[in-house]
């Protein structure tokens, strides 16, 4: 049996001689994973923070807020790129363009499990929203952890760069928690 991770090229496992093309498109779907991240962080948030829980109206909502978000990230880069490059993009752009938005959808698989279940009455709805705002936590831990590896950085600079992110990163979820 052979080892088909070492030929895997994708945003986790980029070859050490990936080109800058390859480097950046990974990081444009890293970047939407972010977003998304912190979007879905926000609305669940906000939602378990006012009393009951409705757990078919916080699925819905976080499912529709999610797409409107990759939408508005499709429509911004086709935007960006036709003031850049003073035309509609390639279709093999276009794709990239597409699989930015919808590989960010991955950082919903547990969040949406979890609120479903909560749905079904298989867990608490409160159960459902801890586990869901765990793992986007999470989600974003592994997305920076990914990116620090990336960068060369060795020792304490790896760690200062590690601190930073979640420095940023908490910042903002006091930033959300802060308006509701």
């Amino acid at each position: 049996m052979s080892d088909d991770r070492a030929d895997r090229t994708d945003d986790i496992h980029l070859p050490a001689d990936a080109t800058e093309e390859q480097r950046r498109q990974a990081g444009d779907r890293l970047r939407e994973r972010i977003y998304v991240t912190f979007t879905a962080l926000a609305i669940l948030m906000a939602m378990n923070g006012h009393g009951e829980l409705d757990s078919p109206s916080v699925l819905w909502t976080l499912v529709v807020s999610v797409l409107g978000v990759l939408l508005a990230g499709l429509a911004s880069d086709l935007v960006s790129h036709m003031i850049v490059h003073s035309s509609l993009p390639s279709a093999k752009e276009f794709r990239h363009m597409a699989a930015v938005s919808s590989r960010a959808l991955g950082v919903l698989v547990v969040p949406v499990i979890a609120v479903a279940l909560a749905v079904f009455d298989v867990i608490e709805a409160r159960t459902g929203m801890t586990i869901a705002i765990v793992a986007l936590i999470v989600s974003l831990a592994v997305i920076a952890r990914i990116a620090i590896s990336r960068t060369g950085l060795t020792g304490w600079r790896r760690f200062l760069a590690l601190a930073v992110l979640v420095g940023l990163g908490v910042l903002v979820v006091f930033l959300e928690a802060l308006v509701h």
